[in-house]
């Protein structure tokens, strides 16, 4: 499995194939753009220049962010996203490679308390470790009713409509089949 900054690398990679512009290119770009909020340069990113949420996300972040390459021990997304919830993070972290096997191409979007996962077209879930004992999943599943362990997701979230809380390695079992139908139904 690759780590977060192999992943981010990867990424940086591909910016000139997937965009059109090197990643240099694109702090330059910005640079003259004139934008200093995150939201406005992501929205500007998609919206005037067809990049997708994953890269824009990325570049936007390393754009308001020039320091970030010094410090690697503060790039771990994941450890940032598990502070104070440790105890947890084994359920995280399986939770995670079940969305890096789905098949399809998979967006890893990180946010403040959690991350935000897309299809090509758009979110169709959110890993959140919730507490010290609990992650939650969330998935979109229009018309779909909830069974089992996959629960509506009420007022949890309104960007999902379901929600799957996690204590146990054990009740990832079987997952992959509603997070798999999740991605299909958002592409």
């Amino acid at each position: 499995m690759a780590t977060v900054d192999e992943m981010t690398q990867t990424m940086i990679n591909n910016l000139p194939e997937k965009t059109g512009k090197s990643f240099e290119e694109w702090l330059m770009h910005l640079k003259t753009a004139g934008l200093e909020k995150h939201g406005e340069i992501v929205k500007y990113l998609k919206s005037e220049h067809n990049v997708t949420h994953g890269f824009a996300n990325l570049i936007t972040h390393y754009f308001l962010n020039p320091s970030i390459e010094e410090k690697k021990e503060d790039n771990d997304l994941d450890a940032g996203l598990l502070l104070g919830k440790e105890p947890i993070s084994e359920v995280f972290f399986k939770a995670k490679s079940i969305f890096e096997g789905l098949k399809g191409e998979v967006e890893f979007a990180y946010k403040k308390a959690y991350i935000s996962l897309r299809t090509p077209k758009k979110q169709f879930a959110i890993l959140q470790p919730s507490t010290k004992d609990r992650v939650d999943i969330g998935l979109n599943l229009k018309g779909v009713e909830p069974e089992g362990i996959v629960q509506a997701a009420g007022s949890w979230n309104a960007m999902v409509t379901h929600r799957i809380k996690l204590a146990t390695i054990e009740e990832l079992d079987g997952l992959e089949t509603w997070i798999q139908r999740a991605y299909d139904e958002n592409c």
